[in-house]
């Protein structure tokens, strides 16, 4: 029962995780159809907040034992690549 109950927060952990990334993910998306990043640091602010935010609720999630360190890294990373690919293209424009 107990092995039940922590597998099943390690999923609730990783799933409220990869929402948070997909909701930064879509920002990005948004930004990259519009190549608006130069003109607007507004946008980059909120980016850089939402980033920042979704790191600190990684490593508590990792230091609470609810998802490992390389799977934390994993969602930053894809995020991170993305966020290049964005300002790739914006110095492009």
């Amino acid at each position: 029962m107990a092995s039940e109950i922590i597998v099943n927060h390690r999923d609730k952990a990783n799933a409220l995780l990869k929402a948070d990334a997909d909701k930064i993910l879509k920002l990005i998306k948004v930004q990259m159809d519009n190549l608006t990043m130069p003109q607007c640091p507004l946008y980059e602010e909120v980016l850089d907040t939402q980033m920042f935010g979704l790191s600190r609720e990684i490593d508590f999630a990792v230091r609470l034992g609810l998802i490992d360190n390389e799977e934390g890294k994993a969602i930053l990373g894809q995020l991170e690549r993305e966020l290049s690919a964005l300002h790739e293209a914006s110095q492009k424009k």
